[in-house]
């Protein structure tokens, strides 16, 4: 039942990272065993989220072949709630280090696939992980591809803007059908969703312009605006609708509801 989740989107500022960290730290306060990993090496944040400074060794390191994966795992299990486990696989927001990745030819990125795919046995099956997600960089990178290939499922953070409509359209129709993925859409950022027959046109419409089984709709809450990353909401804020959302979420995922 272990699964390997990517969380993509096709351009930024759709809540892709939001969501990843939320979903990583739900599934820790549901007693699994979780590891999130930050993919986005052109604009790495998790770093900053989660304070820390400095690691002994960062997921640069691990898929350039300099070291092994358990040299890049924090524990973060002692900080978060539930009687999960909860680690981090961070890249290096240093700025040599954003400038190297981005440098990075086809036969690196072959190579660095390779890496991701050993992951499902020295993760999943030998340290018994439950998942691994990763928080990928938005389009079509090479680093989100290979994060792509990996998965086995690939949670697609949206808006309702039109230019994020089509390409998400195009992606889902353009890669992760290539690739025969499962993929399930979070719709984030929606206005005027509060009643029950908004929501049930918001997710007959999903259905009718991604043809994939939508996960969840999540309206703009201005309180996750003002927090600005500062902490991971469903940890802090347990009864806010947004925590109960990303709960929701997670249900859907553990009982294989995305086909």
């Amino acid at each position: 039942m272990s699964k390997i989740i990517a969380v993509h989107s096709y351009k930024g500022g759709t809540g892709k990272t939001l969501l990843a960290v939320n979903l990583a730290a739900t599934f820790a306060k549901h007693g699994k065993k979780v590891c999130l990993f930050d993919l986005d090496f052109r604009a790495p944040s998790l770093s900053t989220i989660f304070k820390v400074e400095n690691a002994e060794c960062w997921l640069n390191d691990y898929l350039n072949g300099t070291c092994e994966i358990n040299k890049v795992l924090i524990d973060l299990s002692s900080s978060t709630h539930g009687n999960g486990k909860f680690f981090v696989s961070l890249a290096n927001p240093a700025t040599e280090a954003i400038r190297d990745m981005s440098a990075k030819d086809r036969k690196w990125e072959m190579r660095a696939l390779g890496r991701l795919l050993s992951l499902r046995n020295t993760l999943l099956n030998d340290k018994e992980f439950d998942y691994l997600i990763f928080d990928t960089s938005p389009g079509l990178q090479y680093s989100s591809i290979n994060a792509i290939v990996t998965a086995d499922l690939v949670v697609v953070a949206t808006t309702s803007d039109r230019s994020d409509v089509d390409g998400t359209r195009r992606m889902l129709r353009e890669l992760y059908n290539l690739f025969e993925k499962k993929t399930g859409l979070v719709l984030n950022k929606v206005l005027d969703s509060a009643s029950k027959s908004k929501k049930e046109e918001m997710h007959s419409k999903v259905k009718t312009i991604y043809q994939v089984p939508m996960l969840g709709l999540v309206p703009c809450f201005c309180e996750i605006l003002r927090a600005e990353g500062n902490h991971i909401f469903v940890q802090d804020k347990p009864d806010h609708p947004f925590t109960k959302i990303v709960d929701e979420i997670a249900k859907k995922i553990e009982s294989n509801e995305v086909n």
